[in-house]
């Protein structure tokens, strides 16, 4: 059998490739982590991550990147900072084409992420992390008592609404549209609560404040009218975009998604997924985590399998 640069490639340095890269290198698979921008990923921008389990004194996002980082590497795994444009399979053998280099493996598992699609209005980028967000679980207990913004329509929206009336009575919800694109369960529960203002037919137009969010302008896109109102928090849920252009031949569904099993395998043998590139029900650091070890673990078996040397 050929015998390629390394065992695995896991694509992606954030919370769910570190994971893998730490389970596998720790099963003495030769791992290399390729990274296109910052170790950590999206937990790089969690001012205080409070949920994780083992830490019940909130830690930030950089602190529990870098816990990561460093747990991998103690174990072998190699990092490079390099950006993946293709992956191409040709026999058992994976080739992962980047910028600046190819590098073949016996298995991939792309743990690109996802990015969380912004709406480009004036104040937006200036506030994240202070007082806007894109994750209320992570967020919203900050905010408890306070007034709150919740821009978006769809199952997602409402779910992090529903969360947010939990920890106030004070939350206006706007959607550009005049009725919910979520389902219709989930959007007659949020019609319902009375904690919830909601707004047909209105668009955020800017975020203002000092050294943190205290009002929002928004327009009624029926009449152009616009109208400035305090606000403590924006929480911004209008659908995420993953990072799976470079993989062509995997299977995606309608929002390109990667489709996976429970072994976090897609339709190409060899091949995974993790975290929050993959279809998944609930996007938590923690889940991610969980992602990557399962991957990391289902591609030492697989690679044992191409050896012949399965346990049986």
């Amino acid at each position: 059998m050929e015998k390629p640069d390394k065992d695995l490639i896991v694509i992606g340095g954030g919370v769910a490739g570190l994971s893998a890269a730490q389970y596998g290198a720790r099963a003495e698979l030769k791992v290399l982590v390729l990274e296109e921008m910052s170790i950590g990923g999206q937990a790089l921008i969690i001012s205080e991550l409070e949920n994780y389990p083992g830490f019940p004194e909130p830690l930030d996002g950089f602190e529990l990147a870098q816990k990561f980082e460093t747990q991998a590497r103690n174990f072998g795994a190699e990092i490079a900072y390099e950006s993946v444009k293709s992956i191409t399979k040709s026999g058992d053998i994976f080739t992962v084409t980047t910028g600046s280099n190819t590098y073949t493996s016996y298995a991939v598992i792309i743990a690109s992420g996802a990015e969380h699609r912004k709406i480009g209005v004036k104040g937006e980028n200036e506030f994240s992390g202070r007082g806007v967000s894109y994750c209320a679980t992570c967020d919203g207990p900050f905010f408890k008592g306070k007034k709150i913004l919740v821009v978006g329509g769809g199952d997602a929206a409402c779910d992090e609404a529903l969360y947010l009336s939990n920890l106030s009575d004070k939350i206006t919800m706007i959607h550009r549209k005049d009725r919910f694109r979520a389902q219709k369960a989930i959007a007659q529960r949020v019609l319902d609560n009375n904690k919830i203002d909601v707004r047909f037919n209105s668009v955020l137009s800017e975020i203002k404040g000092g050294n943190k969010v205290s009002s929002v302008v928004i327009k009624d896109v029926e009449s152009g009218k616009e109208y400035e109102e305090e606000m403590d928090a924006v929480f911004i849920f209008i659908g995420s975009n993953p990072k799976t252009a470079f993989a062509e031949a995997v299977e995606k569904d309608e929002a390109s998604y990667i489709v996976t099993d429970e072994k976090m395998q897609t339709n190409i043998r060899g091949l995974y997924a993790a975290g929050d590139v993959r279809t998944t029900p609930f996007r938590q650091v923690v889940v991610s985590a969980s992602d990557g070890a399962i991957a990391a673990h289902s591609v030492s078996a697989y690679i044992d399998e191409l050896k012949g040397q399965a346990y049986s």
